[in-house]
């Protein structure tokens, strides 16, 4: 039946097919309301809520379906075991990430890269030149942000730089999949800057290469360091058209 409609009449029906304008403005929301949470909660996330976390994201598009996520998340005694572990394991060791670090920051990504600083120091108090409380604050990246869960994703070595991409969408689904659950989150290269621990500590395949961790939970409000949201560039900024 299909082989009898043509090219023509099948774009159409795609042309002509409306989105729903409550699906545009609900991921709107999402996406304008999404923050990254630097204090969280003690209260555990119910394991139905977690589950509709990863429901949601497993419905990431990736290259060829190869869908090549797998997410270690802890609960209870086993983010705490993380979380101690890792701490006395970056005290004597450096990190050793799978996917190299960007080399260094020039020009416009170092300007925001330095205002989203300047708004987490300012809003803990951090002053400038201060090195001790800085190290102290970047220290929170391993203490999970006192996060009760954290998510570890990573991807199959084979697969390469794309299998790294397709984890960053799903990163990206997880993100708004917590956020329209009333969930905050965290999304750490920090952790992924300690690969082979986690390899160890989570008992990972040689193969599996971490991209990213996701420390989550549900937000403490009050805490100054949730207190500040970091700016977008315009859209004429990052579009380049070509029409001719």
């Amino acid at each position: 039946m299909l082989a009898s409609v043509s090219k023509r009449d099948r774009l159409e029906v795609v042309l002509n097919t409306d989105t729903p304008p409550d699906l545009h403005e609900a991921l709107h929301r999402l996406l304008a309301k999404r923050w990254t949470c630097r204090q969280f909660l003690p209260e555990p996330v119910p394991r139905n809520t977690i589950d509709q976390v990863l429901t949601l994201a497993q419905r990431t598009p990736s290259w060829c379906n190869t869908q090549p996520w797998h997410v270690v998340v802890t609960e209870g005694a086993a983010t705490d075991r993380l979380r101690t572990r890792l701490l006395e394991h970056l005290r004597s060791n450096p990190g050793e990430p799978d996917f190299p670090f960007p080399a260094q920051y020039t020009g416009v990504y170092q300007e925001r890269r330095r205002e989203c600083g300047k708004q987490l120091y300012t809003s803990v108090g951090v002053e400038r030149g201060d090195h001790e409380a800085a190290g102290r604050q970047m220290l929170r990246n391993f203490e999970l942000f006192d996060a009760p869960h954290v998510a570890i994703i990573t991807t199959e070595a084979d697969l390469g730089v794309y299998g790294a991409i397709d984890c960053g969408l799903y990163l990206n689904s997880f993100l708004l999949a917590a956020q329209s659950l009333g969930l905050a989150a965290a999304p750490q290269a920090a952790l992924a800057g300690y690969s082979g621990f986690l390899r160890d500590h989570f008992a990972l395949p040689d193969t599996r290469r971490v991209v990213v961790g996701v420390s989550f939970g549900y937000p403490d409000a009050a805490h100054p360091a949730n207190g500040f949201r970091t700016t977008r560039a315009d859209v004429d900024s990052a579009v380049t058209w070509h029409s001719e």
